[in-house]
């Protein structure tokens, strides 16, 4: 495949970690003087197929306010964020801590964007496709090969110093290689490493939650701004001010809060926090729903009962319908008052408020699994971070093997702090991999 005898660089995946890997790779060659192939295999038709898939097909491509807290196995991250921060210190002569490296990167491209609410930061145009286009024009610039519809099978490691990888595709096809980038997300990369490297199963996340379907069947479709709170199937209770979760949730254990849009579909409930709560979601968990998160906790009841004194004056008999009337959207408040045990019609006593007010602040749902894994953005599982350096992705005791992006056991929230994990590590092992070329093997 190509000019085998020349230093190669095969990067396994023409996605984001891929791309963002044979660029910086080529970029380090064409610095040091170094003269070797840059190859990204790609078993799909096209590179960048799933980029053009992000947000909607407009690329939520980074956020403005990256930390490594916001990540799964948060110190690999850190380390990885900080020597990329380091590299950029060390190209420029100063540190500016200011810029961010990866969002360097894409300047330096070309690319122009903007930021939207809680950092999220898109192209300008608007479009994925833009993101793809200077990543593609700047590989080119930069010479990199790009071999479509090549489905790499199998990557053999040298057996003594000296030799080459074998990448072996599933047409039977053999290209070698100096160094290589699995860049290949999920279980694809799961034949890539050599066997032993500690590895999990990837499951889908980032998606919607199947959950018990008598209550969100009736509010298909129905969109709700408020606050979700998991709770597992069991430990140590943690509760609210005014005790509402942790009665609903009967003795189980809080695992995460997230506040955002929901959306009821008839199978279960979908939207940015439920995404982001999907990451810790298991069969048999609990979602609590704050239909109200602007009152506290403590000062819910007495929000009601003032709510309740003020429409019923004239002597006017107030129902629990009359309450949430102009709080809720009429079928959200016929499920709440169900909730509560309540009759819509029925005169809202003062001994019916508390009941209510549990059934706002932590109305139930019981998580049954994931939803639709195709609507879900990231997996999380892959390989282990402790088999691999930090600094380059390098595989532990397989000098030249690099593992970026998904494939690792990394994953963070929705607003582009996937993606922006792949750019970085991309950046990290397509530099080493340049190392490894330059310095010959």
């Amino acid at each position: 495949m190509g000019n085998d005898a020349k230093k190669t660089i095969a990067v396994l995946g023409g996605g984001a970690a891929g791309l963002a890997a044979a660029i910086a790779a080529a970029e380090a060659l064409r610095a040091a003087g170094v003269s070797a192939r840059v190859v990204v295999y790609e078993a799909d038709e096209r590179v960048g197929r799933s980029i053009l898939a992000t947000g909607n097909g407009r690329c939520n491509f980074s956020n403005a306010h990256v930390e490594a807290d916001v990540y799964r196995n948060t110190a690999f991250v850190g380390d990885a964020l900080a020597e990329l921060r380091c590299q950029a210190c060390a190209a420029d002569g100063v540190c500016q801590l200011a810029d961010d490296p990866v969002h360097a990167f894409f300047a330096d491209l070309g690319l122009l964007w903007r930021e939207e609410s809680e950092g999220r930061l898109y192209p300008l145009a608007n479009k994925a496709s833009s993101v793809l286009d200077v990543l593609r024009a700047v590989a080119r610039e930069r010479s990199v090969i790009e071999e479509c519809a090549c489905a790499a099978v199998r990557v053999d490691a040298p057996s003594k110093p000296g030799e080459r990888f074998h990448v072996r595709f599933a047409d039977g096809r053999v290209a070698h290689a100096d160094a290589v980038v699995v860049a290949a997300g999920g279980r694809a990369a799961r034949e890539l490493v050599p066997a032993g490297t500690p590895y999990s199963e990837p499951r889908p996340v980032l998606g919607p939650l199947c959950t018990d379907t008598a209550v969100v069947k009736q509010l298909n479709n129905i969109r709700v701004r408020c606050a979700v709170e998991l709770w597992g199937k069991s430990g140590e209770a943690v509760a609210d001010a005014a005790g509402f979760a942790e009665h609903a949730a009967g003795g189980r254990s809080f695992k995460a809060r997230e506040e955002g849009e929901v959306l009821f579909r008839d199978y279960g409930v979908s939207g940015i926090a439920v995404f982001n709560l999907s990451r810790f979601a298991e069969p048999g968990d609990l979602l609590l729903i704050d239909l109200l998160p602007a009152v506290p906790a403590a000062e819910c009841e007495g929000f009601l009962h003032t709510r309740r004194k003020r429409l019923g004056v004239a002597g006017r008999t107030v129902t629990g319908d009359d309450l949430l009337r102009g709080m809720l959207l009429p079928a959200v408040a016929q499920a709440v008052l169900k909730e509560a045990g309540l009759r819509e019609s029925a005169p809202l006593t003062k001994a019916n408020v508390p009941e209510l007010a549990r059934a706002l602040k932590a109305f139930p749902l019981v998580v049954r699994g994931m939803g639709d894994a195709r609507q879900c953005q990231v997996s999380r599982g892959g390989f282990a971070v402790e088999a691999f350096d930090a600094c380059t992705m390098e595989a532990q005791g397989v000098p030249g093997l690099h593992v970026v992006g998904e494939a690792l056991d990394v994953d963070a929230p929705c607003g582009g702090y996937n993606l922006h994990w792949a750019w970085a590590s991309g950046i990290l092992a397509g530099r080493h991999a340049a190392r490894i070329a330059e310095a010959g093997r």
